[in-house]
C-alpha cells in the first residue's frame, strides 16, 4: 500500500496533492490517503475521485492550523500502524517540510522533488536538483520510501472512484511539536482574488520594473487578462511586493497558462518556479537575458511603454 499525505489549507486541498495520487497510482498498489487536521475529512470525496481508498484524518486539539512537526509525528504514528511501502506528497515547500519531520523521527532517508519512482529493494529515483537543471538518478536504501513528487512532472488524473472511507485517528503528540505554527496569515490575494496557485495568467515583474510603484501598471494588466500578480525574489527582497506573489525555488512553483515576465534577467531559482508555464513571453530591454532561453514570445523593449501599450490593445480588442 501507498500512503499520501494530502495538503491543504482548512479544508482546501492543494492540487498538487492530486498529481501525488496519480503518481502513487503508477506504482501498481493500493493507495490511501492521509490528512492533518479534522478539516481533512471534507476531502473523502475529491480522493477518493483520484484513487484513495481510504482518507486517515489525524485530529488533535493542539492541531488548528498548519503545524509542520505536528503533521511528521502524526505520520510516523500511522506508518507504524499501516507500514506501507511509501509515504508519497506533493513536492511543494509544505510538502517537503513534512516528509523531512517524518524521515527525522524515523531516521531514514528523505528523497524529494522526484520525476520517476521505481520501488524495490533498493529503491530507483529520479530527481530534480540544482533547480531543475540537473537529473539526479538515485537509490534510496531503506525499506520504507519517504519521497515527494517533483511539481507539474505529472498530470493529475481521475478514476472516477468512490468516496474514500474517512478513518480518524488521534495522534500522540509532544509538547515541541506545535511550536511551529500559524499565528496570523496574509491572504496574498490579489484584488481580483486570485492567488498564484490557481491563477491560470500571471505577469510577473522584476528589478527592470523599477520600483513599488511601477507595479501599477502590471496589476493592470494582470486584472485585465484575469489573472495575477508575480514578482522576482530581488523584489520582495526590496520591499517592493510581498513575499506571496514571490515566483521560485523559493517562492512558489507555477504553472499558469500564460506567464508574463517583465524586467526579470531569468535567474535560476526564478526559472525553476516558472518554467512549467503553457506559454512564455519575455518583455526585456536586454536580449542577451537568461529567460529568453524559455520564451515562446520575446519583446526586445522597455516595459513601461510595453505594458501599457499590451493593455490598450487588450481593451480594444474586447470591445
Amino acid at each position: 500500500m501507498i500512503l499520501v499525505l494530502i495538503d491543504h489549507d482548512r479544508g482546501e486541498i492543494d492540487p498538487l496533492s492530486l498529481r501525488a495520487l496519480t503518481a502513487a497510482r503508477k506504482l501498481s498498489h493500493e493507495v490511501e490517503a492521509v490528512a492533518i487536521g479534522s478539516e481533512g475529512a471534507s476531502l473523502a470525496g475529491i480522493v477518493g475521485e483520484y484513487g484513495a481508498t481510504a482518507l486517515h484524518v489525524a485530529t488533535h486539539s493542539s492541531i488548528i492550523d498548519y503545524t509542520p512537526m505536528a503533521s511528521g509525528r502524526a505520520l510516523k504514528d500511522l506508518v507504524e500502524k499501516l507500514k506501507p511501502a511509501a509515504v508519497l506528497a506533493a513536492g511543494s515547500p509544505r510538502g517537503n517540510e513534512q516528509l523531512a519531520h517524518l524521515s527525522a523521527f524515523l531516521d531514514i532517508p528523505m528523497a524529494a522533488e522526484c520525476s520517476e519512482i521505481t520501488l524495490g529493494s533498493p529503491h530507483h529515483v529520479l530527481r530534480a536538483r540544482w533547480a531543475g537543471n540537473l537529473i539526479e538518478s538515485a537509490f534510496v536504501h531503506s525499506d520504507l520510501l519517504v519521497a515527494t513528487i517533483l511539481g507539474f512532472s505529472i498530470e493529475a488524473q481521475t478514476t472516477g472512484g468512490e468516496p474514500a472511507t474517512v478513518v480518524s485517528f488521534e495522534p500522540s503528540l509532544h509538547p515541541a511539536d506545535t511550536v511551529v505554527r500559524i499565528l496570523s496569515r496574509d491572504s496574498g490575494e490579489s484584488k481580483g482574488g486570485v492567488t498564484l496557485n490557481d491563477a491560470k495568467v500571471i505577469v510577473s515583474g522584476g528589478r527592470g520594473v523599477g520600483g513599488a510603484e511601477g507595479f501599477g501598471k502590471l496589476e493592470e494588466l494582470a486584472e485585465l487578462l484575469g489573472g495575477t500578480v508575480g514578482c522576482s525574489r530581488v523584489v520582495t527582497s526590496s520591499g517592493w511586493r510581498p513575499h506571496a506573489e514571490q515566483v521560485g525555488q523559493t517562492g512558489t512553483k507555477v504553472a499558469p497558462d500564460l506567464y508574463i515576465a517583465a524586467g526579470i534577467s531569468g535567474a535560476m531559482q526564478h526559472i525553476a518556479g516558472m518554467k512549467n508555464s503553457k506559454t512564455i513571453v519575455v518583455i526585456n530591454t536586454d536580449p542577451e537575458a537568461p529567460i529568453l532561453r524559455y520564451a515562446d514570445y520575446a519583446i526586445i523593449g522597455d516595459l513601461h511603454q510595453i505594458i501599457p501599450a499590451l493593455t490598450s490593445a487588450i481593451r480594444q480588442a474586447k470591445g
